[in-house]
């Protein structure tokens, strides 16, 4: 299997923006290269494959960490339509690097129209009352009718360029797609840290956080557009098709073994984890598609969790997911 020798990393339009992260990138390709040395594995020798891994290990962390508030609020659809408008958006910016050489990256596009897309899904909710899946299924429609429109308006000529984020490919993982999922991944840690007992509230008792002070809306609009982030992020690996898998599956694992909110987050970061790993590695060696490879293994673990799960029950412990501690008396005076 033949592949690209690695490349010192080149500076790119967003160099001045997210020159520390490349810089960080550089000191990670290092790392990997050593690693590759005393280890010999071959998939350890090439960058596209170091700044896959570095991705992936970034999805594995974001992607269950949003999800699981997601389908606690039953809201695990919302990935496959943020994806579909993340698609969009890639087909945006290359419709604009294609037309008017823009020299935009196609993700930076993406991480706009999904964000917008979010906010437009909780928008439609508010004003017409509708259910959630309404205004989810119209922006998903919405959004993947506006990208097959922009592809076949520039006569199919984008749709090579459109491949590699339908289905996912490590090895077109740039060092500038790569600072950009670096800065997603630091931002959805962040606000998380920062608004975990408000979000948690609002997730488990919308009724009583509304009743305490706090703005419902205000945080629902934070985790949609979070939830942008973290699609759009993990769309270079898994593509649009597969990628809200990656929000569910490990959470819906993860909780049929954990015991509380804190422990079903730290379980279903493992099982992402887990999944990435193998997956990326099945992947390399097997000359699969990254994407399908993570799905199928994330989905072999949920079935064992599944089992491990109901031996619980069968031992006489339960292991149904609670709220977990929150501080309420912190949140009502966040929300003041």
């Amino acid at each position: 299997m033949t592949h690209p020798p690695i490349t010192p990393l080149q500076a790119g339009p967003l160099d001045s923006v997210f020159g520390p992260l490349y810089w960080f990138l550089e000191l990670w390709s290092g790392f990997m290269s050593w690693l590759a040395g005393v280890t010999g594995l071959e998939l350890l020798q090439y960058g596209f494959m170091h700044r896959a891994i570095l991705v992936g290990l970034c999805i594995g962390v974001m992607a269950p960490l949003i999800g699981t508030f997601l389908v606690h609020r039953q809201l695990a659809l919302i990935g496959d339509a943020l994806a579909h408008t993340g698609f969009a958006g890639v087909a945006v910016g290359l419709f604009l690097n294609a037309v008017i050489d823009l020299g935009v990256s196609p993700y930076l596009t993406a991480v706009v129209v999904a964000m917008i897309a979010a906010l437009f899904i909780e928008l439609i909710s508010e004003a017409t009352d509708a259910y959630n899946d309404v205004s989810m299924a119209i922006v998903l429609s919405t959004g993947f009718a506006l990208g097959t429109t922009l592809i076949s308006i520039n006569a199919g000529g984008l749709a090579v360029g459109v491949n590699q984020f339908l289905f996912g490919n490590l090895s077109t993982v740039s060092n500038e797609s790569a600072a950009i999922l670096l800065a997603l991944f630091g931002i959805i840690i962040g606000v998380v840290g920062l608004t975990r007992n408000q979000l948690l509230y609002v997730t488990f008792d919308e009724t009583a956080a509304a009743v305490s002070g706090l703005s419902v809306s205000w945080y629902n609009r934070i985790m949609v557009m979070l939830t942008a982030m973290v699609v759009v992020g993990a769309m270079q690996i898994m593509g649009v098709i597969l990628v809200a898998a990656m929000l569910v599956v490990p959470v819906a694992g993860a909780s049929q073994v954990a015991r509380s909110f804190n422990e079903s987050l730290l379980v279903s970061v493992v099982l992402a984890e887990l999944a990435v790993i193998l997956g990326i590695g099945v992947s390399y060696y097997g000359e699969a598609t990254a994407g399908g490879v993570i799905v199928l293994v994330a989905v072999a673990i949920y079935v064992i969790a599944v089992v491990l799960g109901k031996l619980q029950t069968a031992f006489g412990e339960d292991a149904t997911p609670e709220m977990g501690s929150i501080d309420i008396g912190e949140t009502e005076s966040s929300g003041d």
